[in-house]
C-alpha cells in the first residue's frame, strides 16, 4: 500500500539522515510547557524504518481519542520509548527553558536502545554527546518526533486526571493546568496547590500578595 502524502512529508528528515548512515534515529519532544500546574513531561522515540502508523502527525493536531490509540500503536511498534519528567519544583527552580531540556535529556538517558541521531523538537539542544538536530515545528514535519510528542501529551494528560483526582477543586481533567478561566477562577477562590508552578504568572502575584499581606 502507498504511503499517504503526509506520511511522506513526515519522513523526509528521516530517510535523508537513513541515506547518511544513520540506523537508529530517536525524536524528542515534550508537552507542558506552558501550563499553570504539572509538570513539563518529554518524551523520547525510535521508530522502525518499517512501521506502520497511519493516522501520525502532530498530537495537537488531532482528538485526544486519537492520540490514545496512536500511543498504543507507538509503543507496540517502536524500538524503544522513553520518557522523562522536570517537577513544577525543578521548573520553578531553573526556569521553564532548562527544565524542558532536563525532561528532553532525562528521556534520551532512558532509552534502553542508544540511537546514533537525535531529532529534537523546537530550537534548543540538550547535553547529549550523539549527534543532534533541533526541528521548529518538528513535530508536523518528523515522523519520529510526531510519535514522542503524541507519547508525551498522552503520558502528561493521564497524570494530570491523576492530579485531578487528588486536587479536584481545581479541574484539571477539564483544562491539563492551562491557564483557562475556569482554572484561573479556581486558583483565584482557593490559592495555588503543591503542583502549581509558583514562578509562573498569575500563581507568582498571588504567592507574593500573601506573603505581603501575611508580613
Amino acid at each position: 500500500m502507498p504511503e499517504a502524502p503526509e506520511m511522506n512529508e513526515l519522513l523526509l528528515i528521516e530517510r535523508a539522515l537513513y541515506d547518511e548512515g544513520y540506523l537508529l534515529i530517536a525524536g524528542i519532544d515534550e508537552a507542558g510547557r506552558g501550563p499553570l500546574a504539572g509538570p513539563v513531561m518529554a518524551a523520547a522515540c525510535i521508530l522502525p524504518r518499517d512501521f506502520n502508523l497511519p493516522g501520525l502527525d502532530d498530537s495537537k493536531k488531532m482528538s485526544e481519542k486519537k492520540r490514545v490509540f496512536l500511543a498504543t500503536k507507538i509503543k507496540e511498534q517502536a524500538l524503544a520509548f522513553s520518557l522523562g519528567v522536570a517537577t513544577p519544583k525543578e521548573i520553578d527552580l531553573i526556569n521553564i527553558l532548562q527544565a524542558t531540556k532536563l525532561a528532553m535529556k532525562r528521556a534520551f538517558d532512558n532509552l534502553t536502545i542508544t540511537s546514533d541521531f537525535v531529532l529534537i523538537d523546537g530550537r534548543d539542544k540538550i547535553d547529549i554527546t550523539v549527534a543532534q538536530r533541533t526541528v521548529i515545528g518538528g513535530d508536523g514535519l518528523s515522523a519520529s518526533i510526531a510519535a514522542a510528542s503524541i507519547l508525551a501529551k498522552v503520558t502528561r494528560d493521564e497524570l494530570m486526571y491523576e492530579m485531578h483526582e487528588l486536587y479536584p477543586e481545581y479541574s484539571f481533567d477539564q483544562h491539563k493546568g492551562y491557564g483557562t478561566r475556569l482554572h484561573l477562577e479556581a486558583i483565584k477562590r482557593c490559592g495555588p496547590c503543591p503542583i502549581h508552578r509558583q514562578s509562573f504568572s498569575p500563581i507568582k502575584e498571588i504567592v507574593f500578595s500573601k506573603t505581603d499581606y501575611i508580613g
